[in-house]
């Protein structure tokens, strides 16, 4: 490994600690320099494959809001990191203020399982092949609080086969406070998958945000979230897209926002609000997604507080656009356009609506709205969210969907692969051409699916191998590292190029 020399500036008003940056490769023994990183410590590993035997590759980091530490790959490096059998994960991870940036992991059982984390960025990774779910946070008690999954491409998945597992069933552990944006999560449906939802939530989890996500072909609901039992805020879903999703495309048990989606097909509902676990349909607001499924676009069953269902493009294939079943009295729906039947539902066309869309179920779409269609500002204007798909200004406008008519048409070509509006034209626009496929997919099955995952958080599988269940410390040696443990430099004010040396 190599050391580099870190040039800090300081002030007479305070003492930070002496960062460092460490640069390794596959040849070195990386485990061992993680765990000796500190608060404001960089560790940037280099090009290629390093390939993990059958001992456990874990560590422990605390850095500190002002100082995190970081884990990154070197400029225009895949540090691929591989585990070829599934008796270990590939990282078992306890951190706290730690960024992990444009790596590799496949292999093992689990990709990524933290044990614990708090304010814990991964960014720009990719978690594939795995052995089981990508990645994990779902250790029995700890409350993951603050991270960051941002622009990740995770895919590929077997035994269970989630994309993201975040929280336990029952309450038992919770994500709060987090951001999801930007991923790509596809292919969770592989022959070996029971299971394989895409982003998936779970019971007691609260504040969390989920956005600009692409998800397709899952086993799964593309997007599965629970009630928060009463922890906190509700959960935010937007600005997502998903097709193929082997379920419900986003199934919701209570207590969130679900606005400016585009879904163009599942399996089961668009979007299902039905009771699981503890938590029954309440303190739901569906509003401004543009939804198109052979079966019900939207499904409400066994609702017991308020839910909204307002401004919504629901287009079906011969089901109906807005299907209720049990007490409707706390139910508000108004200003939706489509094609079924449903109460709060006006009459729409997918030809004259949409600028090029269909029920085949995948892209090539383009469901911004034609300017005399239907969705035109026929919604109600009591609940237009700020902003839309594209998170351009709605300025109080009523435009139906997920699209406002204000942003003229569309940043993002809807496709395989990470949403961004600088990728190749919109099908059906002067720019761009697309195949207006006008097929069919399966219907609603109308059953709502049993609970995902009961009895699988950690502790209650053996996945850390050597006979260990997961939930446990799994013999981890690791220490905590803290910026009280640093070298403090002298107080004075000057530029100090400095070679700290470690214990």
């Amino acid at each position: 490994m190599r050391r580099t020399f870190v040039l800090l500036s300081l002030s007479l008003a305070a003492s930070p600690a002496l960062a460092e940056t460490f640069t390794a490769g596959p040849g070195d023994d990386v485990e061992s320099l993680i765990q000796t990183l500190e608060p404001g410590d960089e560790l940037i590993l280099d090009d290629g494959t390093y390939t993990l035997d059958g001992s456990r590759f874990s560590f422990d980091l605390a850095g500190t809001e002002a100082m995190p530490i970081v884990i990154r790959a070197a400029e225009g490096a895949r540090p691929h990191f591989h585990r070829p059998n599934a008796s270990q994960n590939v990282w078992d991870i306890r951190a706290e203020h730690v960024v992990i940036r444009g790596l590799a992991f496949s292999g093992g059982s689990a990709g990524l399982r933290f044990e614990s984390g708090r304010f814990v960025t991964i960014e720009g990774c990719e978690i594939f092949d795995t052995g089981d779910v990508a990645l994990r946070m779902n250790d029995g008690g700890q409350r993951y609080e603050g991270m960051r999954i941002l622009r990740n491409e995770i895919h590929h998945t077997n035994g269970t086969g989630e994309g993201m597992y975040l929280g336990c069933n029952s309450n038992g552990c919770q994500l709060a406070d987090s951001l999801i944006e930007g991923n790509y999560v596809h292919h969770t449906n592989q022959s070996t998958v029971s299971q394989g939802d895409g982003i998936e939530i779970k019971e007691g989890s609260f504040g969390n945000v989920v956005r600009d996500n692409v998800i397709h072909d899952t086993n799964y609901p593309c997007i599965l979230t629970y009630a928060t039992a009463g922890n906190g805020g509700p959960n935010v879903i937007e600005r997502n897209v998903m097709w193929g999703c082997g379920d419900h495309a986003i199934q919701s048990a209570a207590d969130a926002t679900i606005r400016n989606n585009l879904i163009l097909g599942a399996v089961g509902a668009g979007i299902a609000m039905q009771p699981h676990q503890a938590g029954t349909p309440s303190n739901l607001v569906v509003v401004h997604n543009t939804i198109l499924n052979a079966g019900n676009p939207v499904a409400l069953r066994g609702a017991t507080g308020s839910v909204v269902i307002a401004n919504n493009a629901l287009y079906t294939g011969g089901g109906t656009s807005l299907f209720t079943n049990g007490d409707t009295s706390m139910l508000v729906s108004v200003g939706n356009v489509g094609n079924g039947s449903g109460t709060g539902v006006g009459a729409g066309s997918i030809a004259a609506d949409l600028v090029m869309a269909s029920l085949g179920g995948a892209p090539p779409m383009n469901l911004f709205p034609r300017a005399d269609g239907a969705l035109a500002g026929t919604g109600d204007a009591a609940h237009v969210p700020s902003d839309d798909f594209d998170g351009v200004a709605r300025g109080g406008v009523a435009d139906v969907g997920a699209y406002a008519l204000a942003g003229e048409e569309p940043d993002w070509a809807i496709e395989e692969g990470f949403k961004d509006p600088t990728s190749t034209p919109m099908p059906g626009t002067d720019a761009g051409v697309g195949d207006p496929d006008a097929g069919t997919g399966p219907g609603d099955a109308g059953v709502p699916p049993g609970d995902a995952a009961v009895g699988r958080d950690a502790g209650a599988r053996v996945d850390g191998g050597e006979g260990t269940t997961d939930g446990g410390d799994g013999g981890c040696g690791c220490r905590v590292l803290h910026a009280d443990a640093r070298s403090l430099l002298p107080f004075f004010a000057m530029l100090v190029l400095a070679w700290r040396r470690r214990r």
